[in-house]
């Protein structure tokens, strides 16, 4: 009964991280990507139409966003690429016991860094823009 009951765990655990790699991959980072180009094309205009110092008064929101919106990116592409190293490390491992344990202490908390920057562009990118439910439309569905 353990036997079955790490093996469920584990296969459990390496679907998550299919899942988790798939959403991000295929859809935060285009979502990201697309916002941050709309914020570029609005950078781009800003400058044409005023000049220097009041250019860099104007846009520095924007810039400051164009900043988080790449790190948490970068963030997350580093993350899944991490999670899918450690996932094939332990499903490469053959004693069940063991390959539950590298499931839980080295792939399952990777899910929190890639969590954590998506949770992170769910609140800065346009709500048309993001292909999920957000948390706080989620608080209000019937």
């Amino acid at each position: 009964r353990n036997e079955i009951k790490l093996e469920k765990y584990s296969t459990v655990i390496d679907i998550e991280a299919r899942v988790l790699s798939d959403i991000a991959r295929n859809h935060i980072i285009p979502s990201a990507l697309k916002y941050q180009n709309r914020l570029i094309e609005n950078v781009k205009g800003l400058k044409e139409i005023f000049g220097e110092e009041e250019f860099k008064k104007l846009a520095k929101e924007q810039m400051s966003l164009i900043t988080n919106i790449s790190e948490n990116i970068s963030t997350i592409k580093l993350g899944v690429e991490t999670l899918m190293k450690a996932r094939e490390a332990a499903k490469a491992v053959s004693e069940s016991q063991e390959q539950a344990e590298d499931y839980c202490n080295k792939v399952k908390p990777l899910f929190d860094v890639i969590r954590d920057a998506s949770d992170d562009l769910e609140m800065m990118v346009d709500d048309e823009l993001w292909p999920m439910t957000k948390y706080r439309e989620m608080l209000f569905t019937k």
